[in-house]
């Protein structure tokens, strides 16, 4: 099911039928047209054979049922992941893949094992977030918070990203707040600016992992075509043009960017930029392969602790779905073997 087969569908119906249609799957989350009561029998046949509202899944839940990951398979055969993480002050964050694969191959990325394959469709990037939907109102909850933090890097698939967040935001699709939709990059100093300047603006979190040219080249392939220094014109340009906190992702490897001059390094970019938070993300040892391991427990605490008494702004982020196979593209290339 996509937007342009429900159009076509009703093209030749009263506009209101179409409104209709666009609220019942769209915010009542629907899974079946037989749910459409405001729909004679007739219509509701005629939808479930032109655009059947199911979709082809397979569902991972953590143990405690409230987060999870599934896999997502589209028309052409593709799979996709989507993870849900449900917080415990009510938040549900879905992380949707903006790709099928990614083609910038990050050292410590699941997906970058897999190559790139194609750029998703709007509708299929959207098709991700009703798949939990769907699920939370099972729960009579709903999504609050859209991270593009799954497969792929979302600003090489801009327009399509970018119109599936018109729509996530829409009061009658999703009705999402933008200041609860995160776009995670790489660094790509174009799209940045162009991100910054959108009139729907959403939240901005940079992979950076490293304040050190060198290592972050051997982590990123990409990171040799932009030095951090240029990385973080951009970032200031975002900061400066939406008045909003950005962040600064530092996934902690042990032994490769985790020592007292990683540290030192980065607390000198950072430091005095107080709309810049960064987030220290534990490294998921399943992720790829035993290339790496994650820093320890009073690594990640000095780490933390270092940032905090220079004045930087810093989180840790907490690991959800550990059982199942929480890093990016692991399932998929899981599924796939």
């Amino acid at each position: 099911m996509t937007l342009d087969l429900l159009k076509e569908a009703f093209k030749d119906k009263p506009s209101f039928r179409l409104k209709q249609a666009i609220k019942l799957v769209f915010q009542d989350f629907i899974e079946d047209w037989d749910e459409a009561s405001v729909f004679s029998i007739d219509l509701r046949k005629e939808l479930n054979k032109k655009i059947p509202l199911n979709i082809k899944s397979e569902i991972f839940l953590s143990r405690d049922k409230k987060s999870g990951k599934a896999i997502i398979q589209l028309i052409d055969g593709s799979m996709v992941e989507v993870a849900l993480m449900s917080h415990k002050d009510n938040r549900n964050t879905v992380c949707v893949s903006s790709q099928v694969g990614c083609p910038l191959a990050c050292k410590f990325c699941a997906t970058g094992k897999m190559g790139f394959k194609r750029n998703l469709d709007y509708s299929e990037i959207l098709i991700q977030v009703l798949f939990w939907a769907r699920h939370l109102k099972t729960r009579n909850s709903r999504v609050t918070n859209i991270v593009f933090m799954g497969m792929g890097e979302p600003l090489l698939n801009y327009e399509n990203v970018f119109k599936s967040i018109k729509f996530l935001h829409d009061k009658d699709f999703f009705n999402i707040s933008s200041r609860k939709i995160s776009v995670s990059t790489v660094g790509i100093f174009d799209e940045i600016k162009r991100l910054s300047d959108e009139k729907v603006v959403v939240n901005l979190a940079v992979s950076l992992h490293s304040a050190n040219d060198n290592t972050r080249k051997k982590l990123m392939p990409y990171a040799k075509a932009i030095k951090i220094g240029k990385l973080m014109e951009a970032v200031d340009y975002y900061i400066k043009t939406t008045g909003r906190k950005a962040m600064l992702e530092y996934l902690m490897i042990k032994g490769v960017n985790d020592g007292h001059r990683d540290l030192e390094e980065l607390i000198r970019l950072v430091k005095g930029k107080n709309l810049l938070t960064v987030n220290l993300i534990p490294y998921n040892i399943t992720s790829t392969s035993d290339q790496f391991e994650p820093s320890g427990r009073e690594v990640v605490r000095k780490f933390k602790n270092s940032l905090m008494r220079a004045g930087i702004n810093v989180i840790e982020r907490y690991r959800f779905n550990q059982d199942v196979f929480s890093a990016c593209g692991q399932m998929a290339l899981k599924k796939k073997s």
